[in-house]
């Protein structure tokens, strides 16, 4: 395959991301079309980016035979049901995380892809974060040991819109998802059991929407290490993206990015600049980088360097969190499996 079409479902804030970052950096690919509900506010958009069709039914992306790949980037209670839509009409399929909040819903998902023999990557971007991976990289290389202790550091800098927090499926499924999937990628091992903690400390109204805001979860390997992953809605200072590995021959771990590295230094005290404040700053090179990873996966008929497996695992820890809250006690993953 030389190329590929693509078809986009969703044209919202990480739609749109995906096919700029397509059109400016992935010349093997190119958007046929493009689905919205709102078909009125896309128009204009897609005209700037030269996408020939806008719609207001995905049935349209599906139904096309020239398109070789869809986009998934709608809201989440959509996930599962397009993805079996897309593979029954052997689509190839990126999709955002979750891949759905219910875990028969993802198996069920995942059996079509592997009925009908598409490719299916999830939308977990921070694997392909040049701080993260190279962590990954000299832990796999041996360098510090075997891996004793995971922690991860994740803080927004504000919370979310209440519109949006109400059908999240909670900071775990929402949030934290991305930081159980570091947790696997960083240590190599699998999650067999999960104790969360967790409160409304930023915002009455999270915990009214019948979430919470913040939260430290404890992870268990199968390896024996152990993973200490901290949560935030609310970092003042900024978006805060940080990991440690610690091992029996030493540690490695990364600090947030800043918009540059320059450190002042006077009398009156040592500054340096607060972190990058949003995702899409602080990830912009990973979400270039993992649709590059998509494409060339689909070309060269290739595994996906994030497949299904990995977004059900994902929310496998993030179920078993939940209900670690809600229990108040350990939960083993094969509770909620």
């Amino acid at each position: 395959m030389a190329g590929v079409n693509l078809g986009i479902i969703g044209a919202g804030r990480i739609g749109r991301l995906h096919a700029e970052n397509i059109i400016r950096h992935i010349p093997k690919a190119k958007i046929q079309i493009i689905a919205d509900l709102y078909p009125d506010q896309v128009q204009a958009w897609a005209k700037d980016f030269d996408i020939p069709r806008v719609t207001a039914d995905y049935r349209e992306v599906l139904e096309d035979e020239n398109i070789d790949a869809v986009l998934i980037c709608s809201s989440t209670d959509t996930h599962a049901a397009f993805i079996i839509e897309a593979a029954n009409t052997n689509k190839h399929i990126f999709c955002e995380k979750p891949i759905d909040l219910s875990i028969d819903r993802i198996k069920a998902a995942l059996a079509v892809v592997e009925q009908r023999g598409v490719k299916l990557q999830v939308g977990f971007n921070r694997r392909f974060d040049h701080n993260h991976r190279k962590v990954r990289d000299l832990v796999a290389e041996g360098k510090i040991g075997d891996p004793h202790i995971i922690q991860i550091t994740s803080r927004d800098p504000s919370p979310p819109p209440m519109e949006y927090i109400k059908v999240s499926g909670g900071l775990f499924l929402d949030m934290t998802i991305h930081d159980f999937d570091m947790a696997r990628f960083l240590s190599s091992s699998e999650v067999e059991e999960v104790y969360a903690l967790g409160d409304v400390l930023i915002d009455p109204a999270i915990g009214r929407a019948g979430d919470i805001d913040t939260a430290t979860i404890t992870l268990k390997f199968a390896s024996g290490a152990i993973g200490l992953i901290n949560n935030s809605r609310r970092a003042t200072y900024g978006y805060d993206q940080r990991v440690e590995v610690f091992g029996s021959k030493g540690s490695v771990l990364n600090l947030n990015d800043t918009p540059s590295s320059a450190i002042l230094s006077t009398g009156e005290g040592v500054i340096s600049e607060k972190p990058k404040y949003f995702f899409l700053e602080r990830y912009k090179e990973s979400f270039i980088l993992e649709m590059m990873e998509f494409i060339d996966a689909v070309i060269n008929d290739a595994d996906p360097p994030v497949d299904g497996e990995d977004g059900l695992k994902a929310a496998l820890i993030a179920v078993a969190a939940k209900e670690s809250l809600k229990q108040n006690r350990p939960v083993k993953i094969r509770e909620v499996d």
